[in-house]
């Protein structure tokens, strides 16, 4: 009964978020239609979306849970949206709006057996940063060590439950102002199962320590230790760290100092699929921490996907093909594996044009990252009723690779903002086929391969 209760009551904000949202969407295209010049439309385009994603933000980031978990994915692609409308939801990515003091301290003792003053010699009861699903404090242990404590809202998980039942109508409601026609179905799937198990924090203390141990001693990729005897269902403790956020770095960093960001963010991705089988599915801004030496700190294990043997064997083999420019080919190892039936009818250019969009950057020997390159690529690939739209209806793609979908573009994202220019096909294929260093970065991780015998 209680939790039929906070489902009905999370349904009726979303729906009175969706209906707001209409009401406002029919004198914007009556006040659209009357305008008689471009730049007057456009203008009143503009307004619009910043007055949407505000509403939007306020809400979302007041419901916490799956619901702002879903705010946080459109907020890092929506790169169509005009900046004031980007700036808005960015808030999703790190001010969500925090619990009390006093509920952070009764989860903290009701997890770890004590007050956080009696457990930590130092306790900041106010949250250094508010998340969907919990937020961090800052504290010290008694040895003098300074730790983030991950505490989960009370509560989440029925709001959760409640919210994965309307997660589809979010999105939907989102891509009415980012892309049109955004299909959510996969996303949705595996979006649900990979925020149960973000409910964990026993699993993501498993996630963090299996990263740890893959990147130990790394020269530029940093994974923050564990305190494992803090870590319960609902409280994770690790090391702090400090270091600039995204959205310091991204408008203070120097030249160089982006461009060995963006190759760092880009090797830990192609490592962990390509090498270790496994990839944190949450990479939006707020989860990276910059560094004046050069290396970056990776931040929040509780969204990951472990793929299996069988699952990238279905995939490596259209990746050779479709990197060699070869339409036949890609279509010829689509049908073999599934991917696509095998009286799909389709014009090999077409499917190709459509499932080669992320590996664009490695077609060529080098290439530059930009934001309009995601948003038009990106939105031309969402747009189900757009013009790959008769690909889309015979794709046959596992829900499991929607968080490698998610990762890439996402990453792109990312390297989008930073202007990212670098030799990316042969980056990838040190990874891919043991290719030799590409650049520096290269030859610093070969060094770190040969000391662990790797």
């Amino acid at each position: 009964m209680r939790r039929r209760l906070i489902r009905l009551r999370r349904t009726l904000r979303l729906w009175r978020l969706a209906a707001r949202r209409a009401m406002a969407f029919l004198p914007h295209v009556v006040r659209r239609r009357m305008s008689r010049t471009e730049a007057a439309r456009a203008e009143l385009d503009r307004t619009f979306a910043i007055r949407s994603a505000s509403d939007v933000a306020r809400e979302l980031g007041q419901m916490k849970g799956a619901a702002m978990k879903a705010g946080q994915l459109i907020s890092f692609i929506a790169e169509a949206l005009p900046e004031e409308a980007k700036a808005v939801l960015a808030t999703l990515q790190s001010d969500a709006p925090p619990m009390a003091p006093s509920l952070a301290e009764e989860v903290v003792r009701r997890e770890l057996g004590d007050d956080p003053t009696v457990l930590f010699d130092r306790w900041e009861p106010l949250p250094v940063a508010a998340a969907s699903i919990g937020q961090v404090h800052r504290a010290r242990l008694w040895d003098g060590r300074d730790v983030a404590v991950k505490v989960q809202y009370p509560g989440v998980a029925d709001a959760i439950g409640a919210d994965l039942t309307n997660v589809e109508i979010l999105y939907g409601m989102v891509a009415t102002f980012a892309y049109k026609g955004l299909d959510v179905r996969g996303t949705v799937d595996e979006l649900r199962a990979r925020i149960v198990e973000e409910l964990d924090y026993r699993k993501e203390a498993a996630n963090q320590q299996h990263f740890g141990d893959l990147y130990a001693d790394h020269p530029f990729i940093r994974i923050p230790a564990l305190v494992p005897e803090f870590c319960t269902d609902r409280v994770l403790v690790s090391e702090w760290v400090d270091g600039r956020s995204w959205a310091d770095f991204e408008e203070n960093a120097g030249e160089d100092a982006r461009q060995r960001a963006a190759e760092v963010l880009f090797r830990f991705m192609q490592q962990s699929v390509y090498r270790h089988r496994v990839f944190n599915g949450d990479p939006h801004p707020g989860n990276y921490r910059f560094h004046d030496d050069g290396t970056v700190t990776f931040l929040d294990f509780g969204m990951v996907k472990r793929w299996s043997d069988d699952e990238l064997a279905a995939l490596w083999p259209v990746i050779d093909p479709l990197l060699a420019a070869d339409p036949e080919g890609t279509v010829r190892e689509m049908v073999r594996t599934g991917f696509l039936p095998a009286d799909h009818g389709l014009d090999p250019a077409a499917v190709y044009a459509y499932v080669s969009a992320p590996y664009i950057p490695f077609l060529g020997e080098e290439f530059l990252y930009s934001r309009t390159f995601v948003a038009q690529t990106l939105g031309s690939i969402l747009d189900v009723r757009g013009p790959y739209r008769d690909v889309v209806e015979r794709l046959n793609l596992p829900t499991s690779f929607v968080v490698l979908d998610r990762v890439v573009w996402g990453i792109s994202a990312l390297l989008g903002r930073l202007a990212a220019h670098n030799r990316w096909r042969a980056i990838l294929e040190e990874y891919r086929h043991d290719g030799p260093p590409a650049t520096p970065l290269g030859h610093l991780e070969a060094r770190w391969r040969e000391t662990r015998g790797s």
